[in-house]
């Protein structure tokens, strides 16, 4: 895919300023929010810079969405959603589970994007050319999903407690309560794990298209199924149902379908 060098060039011009504020003394937050804490730290703020420049010099007639510097249309078709440091709390915590989450999108439409971990050195993509891992320098290895088959038998990772609401809390819980193993607070680094086949599903709400676009194109190149709790697209973000094959998801949708936001 013609994209796929330009993605990786905007995950590489991304990694340095990202590293540079992260488990930095006296790193501090600003409050996004007046609701619950909300935070943006200068690494979120530098980082989505490194990612808009590389856009401006390989892409220049595309459109760009990132979540600290909002929307710059473009003349292409092709637009650009960048989540500079999904895991903002992490980040903060000093906790290796954010990631730079960046996807290009075309009329609805995924068509490649990446999860990135600087700090541990990993990278996920996808595109139609299939799902990938590479951990520095090391060849690419094809991502695949699991096969589980019963949601008794299924690992679930999610962001909860500390984002949604207490519907979506429920709704959460009701699949849950049906898995063999539940896992909290993994961010983005939780779809990554999926699209390696480590786990199976990922339950999550209140999403927004920058927290979830990059995701998407990674875990559908390795065979899982995404979409909102209503069985829509998962594009625009909301509440999020992603498994590792359409069993699974069939099975947990049906459980979260009276929790779906209507």
């Amino acid at each position: 895919m013609e994209m796929l060098p330009a993605l990786h060039a905007m995950a590489d011009a991304a990694r340095a300023p990202a590293l540079q504020f992260f488990r930095s003394e006296g790193l501090s937050a600003d409050n996004k929010s007046d609701v619950n804490f909300d935070p943006v730290t200068e690494g979120d703020r530098a980082t989505e810079a490194a990612i808009r420049a590389k856009i401006a010099e390989l892409r220049p007639k595309d459109g760009i969405l990132g979540e600290e510097y909002g929307a710059d249309d473009g003349s292409s078709g092709i637009t650009w959603i960048i989540d500079p440091i999904d895991g903002t709390r992490a980040y903060l915590c000093g906790a290796p589970t954010w990631g730079v989450l960046i996807a290009a999108v075309q009329h609805g439409s995924v068509l490649c994007g990446v999860i990135d971990q600087p700090y541990i050195g990993e990278r996920f993509w996808g595109s139609s050319e299939g799902a990938f891992w590479q951990k520095n320098a090391t060849a690419p290895v094809r991502l695949k999903t699991r096969h589980t088959q019963s949601l008794a038998d299924a690992r679930i990772m999610t962001t909860f407690p500390e984002v949604g609401t207490p519907n979506d809390r429920a709704g959460f819980e009701a699949v849950a309560q049906r898995t063999q193993l539940t896992r909290y607070g993994m961010d983005c680094y939780a779809y990554a794990l999926l699209a390696a086949g480590q786990i199976d599903v990922v339950v999550e709400a209140g999403l927004e298209s920058y927290d979830i676009a990059g995701p998407i194109a990674v875990m559908e190149a390795a065979g899982g199924v995404v979409t909102t709790w209503d069985g829509s697209s998962a594009v625009s973000g909301g509440q999020i149902l992603a498994a590792a094959n359409k069993r699974l998801h069939q099975e947990a949708l049906d459980i979260l379908a009276p929790f779906a936001a209507g």
